[in-house]
């Protein structure tokens, strides 16, 4: 059983519920052949966009690591040959961002710099435009709770790659909160230090089943 002697004896009002997911690629309508192109798409697309195009490699399964997880950075590299700003773009830190509209800022800037320091730019090769979706999400209940702090870190060797990702990924930066869902349980059932624990892996250098099992070790760390 997990205790700590110094928590605060407070409880959670709820027990966590484990959400999941099921996401359907929407195209949008805007693409870009250029990078001007690009810029303007993404400075009018909705955050739901920018948050697709950075954010969806991660919830892929891959045999062997991408290049580049974003979305952007991909492109700008093999359609526009820019691989000085795909390595601008693909090097921001995501996990230093409270929300979608940090971050769009923070590539519009890049970009801009780019386009003021040499205004010409080439063009994407015929069929390989950028095309810019979002994912429609459809959120319901996975059939997991947790009413105490051991049975969240039981749980969670069973929840699905697409629920970790909807409790890490979507909670802090889609919807604009300052920490994971789960760190924010913790915290309200007394158990800041668990939290803090958790709240400090870094989601964009694991695997999903990588940081499922660094959850797990907090939890089993804690025992």
């Amino acid at each position: 059983m997990i205790r700590n002697p110094s928590a605060t004896p407070t409880r959670a009002p709820d027990p966590f519920v484990f959400m999941t997911e099921l996401r359907l690629a929407v195209i949008s309508g805007v693409a870009a052949r250029t990078l001007p192109e690009l810029r303007h798409g993404l400075e009018t697309v909705p955050g739901s966009s920018v948050f697709y195009h950075t954010h969806q490699a991660y919830l892929a399964q891959h045999f062997q690591k991408p290049v580049y997880y974003n979305d952007f950075a991909r492109w700008v590299s093999d359609a526009l040959r820019e691989y000085v700003l795909a390595e601008q773009i693909a090097a921001l830190d995501l996990l230093s961002f409270t929300s979608v509209r940090q971050l769009r800022e923070a590539m519009l800037a890049l970009m801009d710099a780019r386009l003021a320091a040499r205004p010409a730019t080439a063009a994407a090769p015929d069929g390989e435009a950028f095309y810019f979706c979002r994912a429609r999400s459809f959120i319901f209940p996975s059939g997991l709770t947790a009413r105490e702090v051991p049975d969240l870190f039981r749980a969670i060797g069973q929840v699905s790659d697409a629920s970790l990702y909807y409790h890490f990924f979507e909670a802090r930066l889609r919807l604009g909160r300052t920490t994971n869902n789960f760190s924010d349980w913790l915290t309200r059932q007394g158990r800041p230090d668990l939290a803090a624990q958790i709240d400090g892996l870094d989601p964009y250098i694991r695997t999903l089943s990588e940081l499922k099992e660094a959850i797990a070790a907090i939890g089993r760390k804690d025992a």
